[in-house]
């Protein structure tokens, strides 16, 4: 058997030598369909490698009467098998081989994907077991990343996938097709038959922006069209809104999330045109094959490709599939009347049938034991990880996903009801929770039903508030959020999120309505430091026992001048934003410090020790040194229960970091709003400046990138607070990236930031599989 073949000299006779995926692309060369060109490092080549470090037996008695239903142990095996082959080396010959196969496309950019024997066979899709790189460059990352290929094929999830599927871990190799790569503008997947009601006369296709790699894993909702097959009419089109995508960075040579402009977020991704062309290429495809397909494709400089196609697996199902379903519900629940159902969840009908069970939120494939046998399983979204539970399931929502997500194909595979693009299930449902799940119609009902027949009010359903219990997506970077007004804390509190990152006193400030000077002149003072600890103490309550981060007041003269009697107090300034303000303030009006030190000591007195401090605008070392001294000389020193920040919003202060840093504090929040002022110049508030402003400037990146490092080597939190993380989202794929321990954002942003948090984190790790940053 050759180790290496080109993509264009296979077809369905050499599925052994090159496995489901690499067999399905060369047919459809073949049949002169638009598919990129490339090669397939063979079935045979990853024999040779195995035997040539002689690994197969190390690998195959380990896996011989392993309990693929003990996932800790599942787990530690597959962990241990994949080690293996990663550091194993490349016998020369072969090694040569695939470079010269790689010379032979002209290099540049590839997709690296893993085609099992076993694989996108008409009774098991094996979808999304093993892995695929995109974007790689240079034959040390196309070596390395073949090498995490074929250890892929030993993931847990692809073990018990192939275990559940009565396939012996001996008979399964892999093959790894070589694609050139499609720098895609859009992307998305395509169904020539509807995958959900079995409809064969109904073409259905996804998009979204960017790689089409958010669509299949369901990082993003994307468009959904319908396309009548036999008419060649468009009959639904769906559109939603994104936020942001995932392109090929050629300057740092990373697959980055990026922030979409404005004008283009609700755009529909695709023309009636487009879509048109697609389907005449669906029927193409089901043609050549005459059977239903499941094809990736990708849209780039007008020029549509398919990237790949497997069959359906669950066209013709459908019936059988209802009725297990009615029966699941009829032994499960005690039914209720429909009339008392309440639809308190909206999505997309991915998977048929009706069904009812206690509600378990997961949080990430290392807690799937927890679902049980007619669990309904709640996630963000789920991933090949995630399939022993979903096969427990009694049924299945997620927040993000489409109809050709990885959770809706393999929900149809289980025949599980599956409900996908809910928005919010993991914050609005509760763990426990009765709840009835219709795949059939994209409902989600409280309690337990056997019918869910009444009309949806779209309105307000995900939108709903989200009860004090609501679980978080985990994420290794901690998502905290920014708050100002105590009236909506217990409200923003029941997010999944992990504290206040920036606790602003100004809106209590403007609340008391009176100049602090004023109150102390009048012999008011208590009755400044009562309100101010209430509306404190109102948030950190909220939130205990999560921390809870409180800037000490930042009003410039101006602001405090519109406070009644302010004019008496304030200077006049020009300037105000680099004026009075900040760390010098508070050495300059000790009175009025005290004041604020008084209320915090007593909501911290009260019980809330999660609530800590934060210096802003510190502009010197020497400033920065008697603020703590006076804060210290009044109780409020730094140990275990009390934590000293400092905002970094002065180029100064990233300057002298270390300084800082050696005179004691825990952690850094950097303000993007005036750090990007006072490094370009500009007043943002200024309609001649306005363009210029721009958290995303180089010189503002170079000084984010400088603190987050320095707080990484003095082993202190870094996070941030400005108005940057809510607004793009490369500024937080940064901060992910290069390592700061949170981030914290507006209200209305936590569960997107969550979730890109979640796949920035999940490219990370991949990225560093194959050696990349």
């Amino acid at each position: 058997m050759k180790p290496v073949l080109e993509l264009k000299e296979v077809d369905r006779k050499r599925l052994a030598e090159v496995g489901g995926k690499a067999a399905n692309l060369g047919e459809m060369i073949q049949a002169g369909l638009p598919v990129p060109d490339g090669f397939v490092v063979t079935s045979g080549a990853y024999d040779r490698f195995l035997k040539a470090n002689r690994l197969p037996g190390k690998i195959f008695p380990l896996l011989r009467h392993i309990d693929v239903e003990d996932t800790k142990a599942l787990q530690s095996t597959a962990a241990k098998i994949q080690k293996m082959i990663v550091q194993a080396d490349w016998p020369r010959d072969l090694r040569t081989e695939i470079e010269e196969a790689y010379d032979k496309v002209g290099r540049g950019l590839v997709a690296v994907r893993s085609s099992a024997t076993a694989e996108d066979l008409p009774g098991a899709s094996f979808a999304g077991q093993q892995v695929t790189f995109l974007n790689i460059a240079g034959k040390p990352a196309l070596l390395n990343a073949v090498k995490h290929c074929f250890a892929s094929l030993f993931e847990a999830r692809a073990i018990y996938y192939r275990k559940q599927k009565n396939f012996r871990n001996e008979s399964v190799k892999l093959a790894v097709p070589v694609e050139k790569m499609v720098e895609s503008e859009v992307a998305g997947v395509m169904f020539t038959a509807d995958p959900v009601s079995g409809n064969q006369n109904s073409i259905v296709i996804e998009a979204a922006f960017g790689l089409g790699e958010v669509v299949v894993s369901g990082s993003v909702t994307p468009d959904h069209y319908e396309v009548d097959k036999k008419a060649m009419k468009v009959t639904k089109i769906d559109k939603v809104k994104q936020d942001w995508q995932i392109i090929y960075d050629k300057k740092t040579h990373t697959n980055k999330h990026l922030s979409l402009p404005a004008s283009k977020r609700k755009k529909q991704k695709l023309s009636e045109e487009i879509i048109l062309k697609l389907a005449e290429l669906a029927k193409r495809v089901e043609e050549h094959y005459d059977a239903p397909q499941d094809t990736e494709w990708a849209y780039y400089k007008k020029q549509l490709y398919l990237i790949q196609s497997r069959p359906i697996t669950t066209i013709g199902e459908d019936a059988k599939r209802i009725e297990a379903a009615k029966d699941k519900v009829k032994k499960q629940v005690t039914a209720q009347p429909a009339a008392s159902a309440k639809p308190i969840l909206q999505g997309a009908a991915a998977s048929i049938g009706l069904a009812s069970g206690p509600v378990k939120i997961i949080k990430s494939p290392s807690e799937i034991d927890e679902v049980k046998e007619g669990d309904v399983l709640v996630t963000e979204m789920t991933t090949p990880d995630y399939v022993p539970a979903m096969k427990r399931a009694a049924a299945i929502v997620t927040d993000t996903g489409g109809k050709t997500s990885h959770a809706a194909i393999v929900s149809r595979e289980l025949g599980v009801p599956c409900v996908v693009g809910s928005g919010t299930a993991t914050s609005i449902l509760k763990s426990g929770q009765i709840i009835t799940v219709d795949g059939n119609k994209g409902l989600v009902y409280d309690g337990a039903v056997e019918t869910a027949s009444k009309p949806v009010e779209t309105g307000g359903i995900g939108g709903a508030e989200a009860p004090a219990s609501a679980p978080t997506i985990i994420t290794g970077t901690k998502v905290y959020v920014n708050v100002a007004e105590p009236e909506i804390a217990e409200k923003i509190a029941s997010q999944p999120v992990d504290g206040v990152g920036l606790l602003r006193a100004e809106f209590i400030l403007s609340g008391i309505g009176e100049h602090p000077k004023a109150m102390l002149k009048a012999k008011r003072g208590p009755e400044f430091v009562e309100k101010l600890s209430e509306g404190v103490g109102r948030i950190a309550r909220a939130f205990a026992p999560r921390p809870v981060i409180y800037r000490l007041t930042d009003f410039k003269s101006n602001e405090y001048k519109n406070l009644k009697g302010g004019a008496k107090f304030e200077p006049k300034e020009e300037n105000p934003m680099i004026g009075y303000r900040g760390a010098s303030r508070y050495l300059a009006e000790p009175e009025v410090f005290d004041m604020e030190i008084e209320a915090i000591k007593k909501v911290r007195e009260s019980g809330l020790t999660n609530l800590h401090v934060m210096v802003p605008f510190v502009r010197t070392v020497p400033e920065f040194t008697a603020v703590k001294k006076y804060l210290e000389s009044h109780g409020l020193v730094r140990g275990q229960e009390f934590k000293l920040w400092i905002m970094v919003e002065v180029p100064s202060a990233v300057i002298m970091l270390n300084q800082l840093i050696a005179v004691g504090i825990d952690g850094v929040s950097i303000g993007t709003n005036d750090l990007t002022q006072l490094t370009l110049g500009t007043d943002r508030d200024n309609p001649l400046l306005a363009k210029i402003f721009d958290e995303r400037n180089p010189a503002v990146v170079a000084l984010i990138r400088q603190t987050i490092r320095t707080c990484r080597k003095h082993h202190i939190t870094c996070s941030v607070c400005g108005q940057a993380p809510s607004l793009y989202p490369e500024i937080t794929e940064l901060f992910v990236r290069e390592g700061a321990t949170s981030v914290s954002v507006t209200p209305d942003m936590i569960l997107a930031t969550r979730k890109l948090v979640a796949s920035v984190e999940q490219r990370i790790m991949l990225d560093r599989q194959i050696g990349g940053k």
